[in-house]
């Protein structure tokens, strides 16, 4: 199978709406020809600058509007994000995942610490990604020379019903972004939210506009929504397993070079979904505690699952001239 991006809506809705299992097999034969089938990257991401955000996304506790148990919290230090990082290797993770709650990356002494955290973290072996908000190529061509590998900027849902969910940015915004950090050279990670409250439709239009960027994101992570009380989508219905194989199956074949990651959501899922999440194609999680300010399994129980499932981790930069060993997850 050849990597496309001209795919049409009619190809993804047909590829979408096949019976699920014939769907999930379909998934699982590209994944293993694209990727070692028992191979996964195991990232981990922390909050740098926690709440007071100034935009208005209806699903995010670290909106300054919404009345959240989440407090807000200044840029932490270079040594304890460095420390922090150290402690993610020792546990196995490969890439280390920084994101601060800003709506657009601006010139000043925070970007410069931003700066530093990126250096130190390359120099320690991972591979580095940061989620900033919005940034410009100049600042993108910054964060790589300081060492980035990675940039994350998430499309969250379609872009018809975008507005139903933002109002502080526009679609356009976000694709202008991940322009940005493709012409700096950087990798890009973008991929969304499922549980808005949007339909299959919705998905569909999403996955598309993903699989038809000029280069396909190298990173897909596939978010399910974790509802966060105090916020306008709170009472929203839980996120079946069917709609997140539904999801990851479709981007592995859209996408088939592509690391589709099983991100939020994870922690409400049994082993048994998660596994079936895998054959699907999924070939990325985030390990620790914590997705930015909402729980995540912790670190021994995915070493209990690696055992189980027969996985191990995938070695950072790998495929790059500078490959890098792993550390050992179990």
């Amino acid at each position: 199978m050849e990597t496309r991006n001209d795919w049409t809506r009619a190809e993804v809705e047909e590829i979408f709406n096949m019976p699920v299992l014939d769907l999930i097999y379909r998934a699982a034969t590209v994944h293993r020809q694209y990727h070692q089938a028992n191979e996964v990257q195991v990232c981990t991401l922390l909050s740098i600058k926690t709440g007071g955000c100034p935009e208005d996304c209806a699903y995010c506790p670290q909106a300054a509007r919404y009345n959240t148990d989440v407090d807000h919290e200044a840029l932490l230090q270079v040594d304890e994000v460095l420390t922090k990082a150290s402690i993610a290797k020792m546990n196995g993770a490969t890439r280390f995942c920084m994101g601060a709650a800003w709506r657009n990356v601006k010139d000043n002494k925070q970007f410069d610490r931003v700066i530093e955290m990126v250096h130190g973290v390359n120099s320690i072996g991972m591979e580095v990604c940061c989620t900033l908000g919005m940034l410009t190529e100049e600042q993108a061509q910054r964060l790589k020379n300081a060492g980035l590998y990675a940039y994350n900027h998430n499309l969250d849902t379609s872009e018809e019903h975008y507005g139903e969910i933002i109002t502080t940015r526009t679609y356009d915004d976000r694709l202008n972004t991940l322009k940005n950090v493709q012409k700096s050279g950087l990798s890009v990670c973008s991929g969304g939210i499922i549980g808005l409250g949007e339909t299959d439709q919705d998905r569909i239009s999403m996955l598309l506009t993903l699989s038809t960027l000029s280069r396909h994101p190298e990173s897909v992570p596939v978010n399910a929504l974790v509802r966060v009380k105090g916020t306008p989508l709170e009472n929203q219905e839980r996120v079946s397993i069917w709609e997140m194989l539904r999801m990851i199956a479709t981007a592995r074949i859209l996408m088939p070079g592509s690391q589709v990651r099983l991100s939020a959501g994870r922690e409400e899922m049994s082993v048994t979904e998660q596994a079936f999440c895998f054959m699907a194609g999924a070939s990325s999680i985030f390990a620790g505690e914590k997705l930015l300010t909402t729980p995540n399994p912790d670190v021994d129980q995915d070493r209990m699952m690696f055992q189980l499932l027969g996985l191990h981790p995938r070695a950072a930069f790998k495929g790059q001239e500078n490959e890098m060993a792993a550390g050992k997850f179990v």
